[in-house]
């Protein structure tokens, strides 16, 4: 059946949604880590802030963790389902496990639940981006992939900022329960405007298996997930920043939040357009430089509010442009299998998440301060430079032998 233009743009909203609900239910806790911290670790919290705060950040660990472990799995176990279902399927898991994490009686359950939440993140992004494509038409996938992605850096922008402040009012559980109902809201929309697509794979599951045995495949996961850890290094950690090194009120935290998420919007739109027009590894270079840049700047610069403010809207514009241009540069180096290598790039970005929270974790619970989680992400980010040209120079030594890729 024919989809009208009227029923593509319902149909990209709802798939935005749902990619709303993931960015809220992503990046809020990590604005939230003081209150987790506090609440969960009351005691250490008051007599080390900083040892708090680095144990606390397993909590955004385990989110990260669970959407490694879950973007391949979820995508091979439920490719041959038809894409509408599949999408109902990941966005009620989502709506259960933020509930079961806000009730949590525990440190180690609320940790678990996180985990489990998290599996149909990677999935979700990829098969929704192959849905937007398709409804789009041909040569829209960089476009495709964005406006899915749109949703998560509009959460950024909006949902984030008055979630956590909603949080630093009412509780970190409270803002949980909220990003549930978010997820309710989706599985609505997309239930009711996004038509009927045949499912992504026709094959085996051992034949859809087979993207995983291919070295440079694994090497663009890599790519992908360590050029993005710094951004994860400087956000998990931004508050503290905000409030112990710029001295400003615990307040200002959303206002930061929303100067993110109002780059990462940018970039987005930026990275999805020149996505289908520029080459993938130029776009990626340019967008780490530039990251890599405004990111030594925060650094010494953090002190002065307006420079902050700057430096992090340049962080979120260059990290955002990143994004598209990297998941259909994987999807290439894997393009019998779009599905999964859509959501292998998700998982390779929540590796980086969960590189850039340890990491940070690590520096400031050894003492070396809330800015070291930014010195840390520029030289995962330069690691990430360094990683994209050695694979875009084995990928065209390879080109004469597919097989070897």
């Amino acid at each position: 059946m024919a989809v009208t233009k009227k029923q593509t743009i319902f149909a990209l909203i709802a798939l935005s949604l749902g990619g709303f609900g993931i960015g809220a239910n992503e990046f809020t806790p990590m604005g939230l880590l003081p209150e987790f911290a506090a609440d969960t670790f009351a005691g250490l919290d008051r007599a080390n802030q900083e040892a708090a705060l680095g144990r606390a950040s397993i909590f955004i660990m385990a989110y990260a963790c669970g959407v490694v472990v879950g973007a391949p799995l979820i995508a091979v176990l439920l490719n041959r389902f038809a894409a509408r279902t599949v999408l109902l399927l990941m966005l009620l898991i989502f709506l259960t496990f933020n509930i079961a994490t806000a009730l949590a009686p525990t440190f180690e359950i609320a940790v678990l639940s996180r985990f489990l939440g998290a599996l149909p993140h990677g999935a979700y992004f990829g098969l929704a981006g192959i849905v937007a494509a398709n409804l789009m038409g041909p040569g829209n996938r960089g476009k495709g992939i964005a406006y899915v992605l749109l949703g998560l850096t509009v959460a950024n922008v909006v949902g984030v900022p008055l979630i956590t402040a909603f949080g630093q009012l009412f509780g970190w559980r409270a803002a949980m329960l909220a990003v549930a109902v978010i997820f309710g809201c989706a599985a609505v929309a997309v239930r009711v405007t996004v038509p009927w697509q045949a499912p992504s794979s026709s094959g085996s599951v051992r034949a859809d298996l087979m993207i995983f045995t291919r070295p440079l495949v694994w090497a663009g996961v890599f790519v992908a997930a360590i050029g993005i850890s710094g951004f994860f290094a400087m956000y998990s950690f931004i508050a503290p920043v905000v409030t112990e090194v710029a001295q400003l009120n615990a307040e200002t935290v959303p206002l930061l939040l929303v100067t993110i998420g109002c780059g990462m919007t940018l970039g987005n739109l930026i990275g999805g357009r020149i996505a289908d027009t520029i080459n993938p590894v130029k776009s990626m270079l340019v967008s780490l430089t530039v990251f890599a840049v405004s990111l030594t700047l925060l650094i010494t610069l953090a002190s002065n509010p307006i420079a902050l403010i700057g430096c992090v809207l340049v962080c979120g514009i260059a990290n955002a442009t990143f994004v598209p241009p990297c998941q259909v540069w994987l999807m290439d180096l894997a393009n019998d299998a779009p599905a999964i290598a859509g959501a292998l790039t998700h998982s390779a970005f929540n590796l980086g998440n969960a590189i850039g929270a340890a990491g940070g974790g690590i520096v400031v619970a050894g003492g070396l301060g809330f800015l070291s989680p930014a010195v840390f992400g520029v030289a995962t980010t330069l690691v990430g430079m360094s990683a994209v040209l050695l694979v875009s120079r084995i990928r065209q030594n390879t080109a004469v032998n597919p097989a070897a890729s």
